[in-house]
């Protein structure tokens, strides 16, 4: 990746202040929208099958997080990234547990027929919605990220798109080019929700790059950055996540720029 795209992307962002529209899990909704503010963008939660599909078309980007799935918002999620796909619009899908629940799993997979831009999980949710794993204990996963690499890889040349999966360092690759991004804190994972606001950065950043894989990449390189920044600061969980808003506010193009980055192959990505 070249470091100007991602100076470029960030400041986008912020320039832009793209609309993504998250229909996500209730746990993490006000955190995630937080999350979008601080970085720039603008949320809108929408959840509802009588609107979803209708404001999926208006906003920049669409987020589908499964987290707290139940019969209507299952319903607004297939109505929401069918009028995405059909419109031409950027969307993320969030595969939370899949492979240890039927029900989100065969949503899951719906959904996945529907072409996400971008599909982002960790490594057993990942492989578990290829169909080479079953799953992680609930949120959490079970699998490290290299053992994701096949999956994610095979996944991303199903749906078209790319496939970002989280881990101590992240992997993100759509097929043919794959980076991985370094950085960030253990206490990312010991904050509710802040996986599931990287998935609506995924999508703000997909909203004003032509490159998915590079907006993935932006995404991920700024949340690494503002988590480094927050654990520096904090002194335990609770003061770290007030912190990392502050972080991913203050975390600029040049810092994007000069993120931990490991290209593994780099055809077009220039």
């Amino acid at each position: 990746m070249e470091a100007v795209d991602l100076r470029a992307a960030r400041e986008a962002v912020r320039t832009n202040a793209p609309l993504v529209h998250c229909l996500t899990n209730t746990v993490v909704q006000s955190i995630t929208a937080n999350a979008l503010l601080a970085a720039g963008a603008a949320p809108a939660m929408v959840d509802a099958p009588e609107e979803a599909g209708d404001f999926a078309v208006v906003a920049s980007a669409v987020l589908v997080n499964v987290g707290t799935v139940h019969r209507r918002t299952a319903e607004a999620m297939r109505l929401a990234a069918r009028s995405a796909w059909t419109a031409g619009t950027p969307w993320v899908l969030d595969p939370v547990a899949v492979g240890g629940l039927a029900y989100r799993t065969e949503l899951a997979a719906d959904l996945v027929a529907l072409r996400p831009t971008v599909v982002r999980g960790n490594a057993s949710e990942v492989m578990a919605l290829a169909g080479a794993g079953g799953g992680g204990r609930g949120v959490d996963s079970t699998a490290a990220t290299d053992d994701a690499v096949t999956a994610a890889a095979e996944l991303a040349g199903r749906t078209g798109g790319v496939v970002a999966v989280s881990g101590e360092v992240d992997l993100i690759t759509d097929g043919r080019r794959t980076v991985r991004v370094g950085g960030g804190s253990v206490l990312l994972t010991r904050t509710t929700g802040a996986g599931c606001a990287l998935g609506a950065l995924v999508a703000a950043y997909l909203a004003v790059t032509d490159d998915p894989l590079a907006g993935a990449v932006a995404a991920h390189a700024h949340v690494a950055l503002a988590a480094e920044r927050a654990a520096a600061a904090a002194a335990g969980p609770g003061t770290f996540a007030v912190a990392w808003l502050d972080a991913l506010d203050g975390v600029d193009g040049d810092a994007v720029a000069g993120a931990d980055l490991r290209a593994e192959d780099v055809r077009g990505a220039g």
